[in-house]
This record gives C-alpha cells, structure tokens and sequence, in this order.
C-alpha cells in the first residue's frame, strides 16, 4: 500500500516527506495508523550517522495509533486496539527470557538494522529499497508494519497524540530513575541533562518521593521549566561554580545517585564527582563510538561508589508503559507540560526546535 513519510536519503540531509511503499503483513507483524510520533535525539544522531543505519530510512520510533490489521501469529492486540510503539527485542535469548529485554542479545539487528530479521525491507520508493523497522516500527509514517514486541496496548480512551515519546526518551529517563538506580523516598537525586530524557527522569524522580531533586544544565529556560517537572534545585554548570553548589545543596554529603542523560563525557565525569560515598551514577546518553571517560582512582576507592550503563531505562515497554501511563493519569507524570505538536511536513523544524531547547519534547502528528 502507498503512505506518506519522512525519509531520511543521506548523511546530514533534512527529512523529505514523500510516498513509498509499504508491503504486506508478516504473521508477526501489526499495522497500525499512526496518530503521533515523538522526535527524539536518537533520531537525530542516526540521521547524521553518528550510529550507522542503513540510508535511505524512514526513522522514528516513539509512535502511537491504532491498529488496523495483524499477522496470523499475533496474540497480543486486535484491531482497533490503541497502542504505543517501544523498542524490538527478540524475546527468546537469556536476556529477554529474564525480563531485561533492552539487553537483548540481538539489541542491536532489531532496532538499528534497517530491516526485518530475515533481511527484508518493509518499505521501497519505487525500485530503491528504504530502511524499515527503526526500533521494529519506522513511526515517520502514516503506517507501519510493526515488530509485535515493539506494540503495547493501552486503554481505549488514551490520549495517542500525547503518548508516543513513552515508547523510548520518557519511558528512558522515567525508568532510569525507577528500575536503573532504584531511588528511593527520601534520596538526593542529581539530573545532568534537561531535555525530554531528563525532565521524564525529574517527575519520576519527584512520583516516587525523592526530596532533593536537582536539575543540572546550560540552558537557563530548561531549568526554569525543571521546577515544573518536579526539580527542587537547579543548577547552571556554565555560569556556576557546580562542585561548590553541590557542596552548598548536599550539605557536603554528595548526591545519593547522579543520572547523565547528555551522552558528553566530561558531564558523566561531574556526575561521577558529584556523588558521596556509596553513591551510584547512572549514563543513558549515547555518546559517540570511540568517546572514553575517565576517573580519579584514589578518591573513588574510598567512596564505594557504582556506575553503570542503561539501554531503555531497563523497561519493558508492555509492563512498564502502562504504568506511565498510570502515573499521567494521577497527575504525577505530565507529559503534557514538556510537548509541543508539529505536522509531519514540519518535522524539519520539530527537528531544530528540539536542539536549541525550544522545544523540550516534539510530537509529529499525522
């Protein structure tokens, strides 16, 4: 069938919104209409190839819609059923079968590959083939052929045009802060990075009951917006001095648990710096291939410290979407304070506006 999408045709280049040609259903395969797609900044860094997948594509991987049409092997949705769009997993190697589905061994292949696992592409522009399956969706499209495991149902009366950016930047920064580090009420919690990652990182953060949330960036009307979100304390790093506020918010203890959500190195190094003893730093960003960060050994040892990685805030998207879901409708999780709706022949703009920190979280709407 034929569809409108933006597409991604070189290194660099601004999307094109054109039509292309969408094949048929795989058994494991949902169609849905897209409602809304989040733009995020792991779009961004595939379309300057920063990581490699395959050009021309159709990115986008925070869809929402309603599904139309399902393989013959699908269980899970029917159609008509509202869903959100997460990322792809296998659902049969070690990781996935022990519910770390964001680990999964074919990680990698099912979400940057550009293709199905069998080497084919859901998408063509007359004879060109087009990269498909971005996170098992390619959501810059009116609709997809999506992997079932990327599909989570949500309830009949959601909001779709709000509800994309769950599958992967919010879903990333709420579940860093729940599943990842594992904070608890009371905790002091430290967020380096106040775009969509972190902002959902700041509310989930602030659902939970830690006390002392604190917003760290350069940007001074993301900060602003940071209280909002549930932030305590701010900081600007380029025009404070960061240890002495950190010395100045903590009363000298350091943070309990220091999230980086920018992908720089040298900001996970302040995370590192920024925690006290027994402290635990977590790094969702993604910096690039080759990028090293360095520690000082000897005050570490003594600090007992922890520092890991995290791929998708360590959810999986039917259990833990849902639960977002939840916390939105309780008032704790207002994804709508941090939105700003675009058409898709905007998405260029969504795009630029999402870098200057206009606009905290974009939404392409169809």
């Amino acid at each position: 069938m034929d569809i409108t999408a933006a597409i991604t045709r070189a290194k660099g280049e601004p999307f094109e919104v054109t039509t292309l040609q969408l094949d048929d259903l795989r058994p494991t395969e949902v169609r849905v209409k897209i409602v809304a797609t989040g733009v995020c900044h792991t779009d961004a860094i595939i379309r300057d190839q920063v990581y490699p997948t395959p050009l021309p594509a159709v990115l986008g991987h925070e869809g929402a819609g309603v599904v139309e049409e399902v393989g013959s092997a699908v269980r899970s949705v029917k159609p008509g059923d509202k869903v959100v769009l997460g990322y792809n997993s296998c659902g049969v190697c070690p990781q996935c079968l022990t519910g770390r589905s964001s680990y999964c061994a074919e990680m990698f292949e099912r979400n940057f590959g550009g293709t199905r696992p069998d080497g084919s592409t859901a998408l063509r522009d007359g004879d060109t083939a087009v990269s498909s399956h971005f996170f098992g969706q390619s959501s810059f499209a009116t609709h997809v052929n999506a992997a079932e495991r990327s599909v989570v149902k949500v309830d009949d009366d959601a909001p779709l045009e709000l509800l994309g950016p769950l599958g992967c930047g919010l879903m990333t920064g709420a579940g860093a802060i729940m599943n990842s580090m594992a904070v608890r009420a009371g905790e002091s919690v430290a967020i380096f990075g106040t775009g969509a990652v972190g902002s959902a990182a700041a509310m989930a953060a602030a659902a939970i009951g830690a006390t002392t949330i604190v917003a760290i960036d350069l940007v001074d009307s993301r900060l602003e917006a940071a209280r909002d979100f549930g932030a305590t304390h701010t900081i600007n790093s380029g025009s404070e001095d960061l240890g002495a506020r950190v010395q100045e918010i903590t009363g000298g203890e350091g943070f309990r648990v220091a999230l980086d959500t920018t992908g720089i190195t040298a900001v996970t190094r302040q995370a590192a710096d920024s925690v006290g003893i027994n402290g635990r730093v977590g790094l969702v960003g993604a910096p690039a291939p080759g990028d090293e960060v360095t520690f000082e050994v000897g005050s570490s040892l003594m600090k007992g410290w922890s520092f890991r990685t995290i791929i998708e805030g360590d959810a999986v998207p039917q259990q833990f979407i849902p639960t977002l879901v939840h916390l939105w409708r309780q008032g704790k999780f207002p994804i709508e304070k941090l939105t700003q709706t675009y058409p898709l022949d905007q998405i260029n703009q969504a795009f630029e506006d999402s870098k200057s920190g206009r606009t905290i979280k974009p939404i392409i709407t169809f």
